[in-house]
């Protein structure tokens, strides 16, 4: 690793540290991009549909089955357009004045904290601007709490947040504690590697050191990778910064988390095929189903109006290339 690389891109991964310092307490309403939900609502079918294609296409092709029989993706059905009643946790939400939301500060194009605004911005916070302008009337009536990949479920089971966005894999494991919005974008877990290194995939990795976060099914997936040392992060950020000092021989993670490195890094690259398929969901209070409802209708829109594209493209597009389709949600699920 050449000495001009660690100086330019420490600096680089020093800023979104401090970003991320500065906001681990909860933070005022932020203001970040704009964009309404879509008025138009996609009817679904109430049954659980069939995931055709590859991640590529954007759909799982997962088949995971949990406990009750359905897909880990399938969620509940949003009955209809997102509403705001009385009584419900979005009249709890609006009543409070903000949608309280879990997020990353130092994942560049999901939810990373620009060092010259202070705001936090990316796909994943798109997601979670959609939701408020849906219950609030307002995209920047947001509480942002800034959480490791760790956090995610605790910060839900004990409600101190109301979502969380934050490149959050569904599983039937998490759903036994949390509950999950429908599946909005489809990602697979690949290596980031010096631009030099001849590793092309998993294969490739025997005896070398591999980081990825805490409390990730990357990690738990890591571990089976034989000939691997493995070695946890709190961060992705962190394992930037292992991977900057030499301390790691690569990182592994989903390819949204890893296009965002290989952005910011020229000495690195993003190799391999995806070895897993990761469907994000909007995490949510397994209590709320009320909640993940709301949220299914309001995906829906943010599809259907050209919200889910024009985020993609800006945030994703040129690391990632085209759009895909976005993912089609998978229902079925009973509270």
């Amino acid at each position: 690793m050449s000495t001009v690389r660690r100086p330019l891109v420490a600096a680089l991964v020093a800023l979104a540290i401090v970003g991320t310092t500065a906001a681990c307490a909860p933070e005022p309403m932020t203001h970040l991009l704009t964009g309404a939900a879509g008025a138009g609502s996609v009817a679904q079918e109430s049954a659980p549909k069939a995931a055709t294609g590859g991640a590529a296409s954007g759909v799982a092709t997962a088949a995971e089955d949990c406990a009750d029989g359905r897909p880990a993706v399938a969620s509940l059905d949003p009955e209809g357009s997102p509403e705001v009643t009385s009584g419900s946790t979005m009249a709890a939400i609006r009543a409070h004045g903000a949608l309280r939301v879990g997020v990353s500060a130092d994942t560049l194009l999901m939810g990373s904290r620009d060092p010259f605004t202070g705001d936090i911005e990316g796909f994943d916070i798109d997601v979670a601007r959609q939701i408020a302008d849906a219950i609030l009337g307002d995209p920047d009536k947001i509480e942002f709490r800034v959480i490791t990949s760790g956090d995610r479920e605790t910060v839900l089971a004990e409600h101190q947040v109301d979502i969380v966005t934050r490149a959050f894999t569904i599983n039937c494991e998490r759903w036994e504690n949390i509950a999950f919005s429908a599946e909005y974008y489809h990602a697979g877990q690949k290596l980031l590697v010096p631009s030099t290194s001849k590793v092309a995939g998993i294969d490739d990795l025997e005896g070398q050191r591999v980081c990825a976060p805490e409390g990730t099914t990357t990690l738990e997936r890591l571990g089976e990778w034989e000939g691997v040392e493995a070695v946890p992060a709190a961060t992705h950020t962190t394992c930037l910064v292992l991977f900057q000092q030499g301390e790691v021989d690569a990182i592994t993670g989903d390819d949204t988390v890893l296009a965002g490195f290989a952005a910011q890094d020229p000495y690195a690259k993003v190799v391999g095929d995806a070895v897993s398929d990761e469907p994000y969901g909007v995490g949510i209070p397994a209590d709320q189903p009320d909640m993940v409802r709301f949220v299914n209708g309001v995906l829906e829109d943010m599809i259907a109006g050209g919200q889910w594209e024009e985020s993609y493209d800006r945030w994703l597009g040129d690391a990632l290339g085209p759009a895909p389709a976005a993912p089609s949600p998978v229902y079925g699920r009973t509270p």
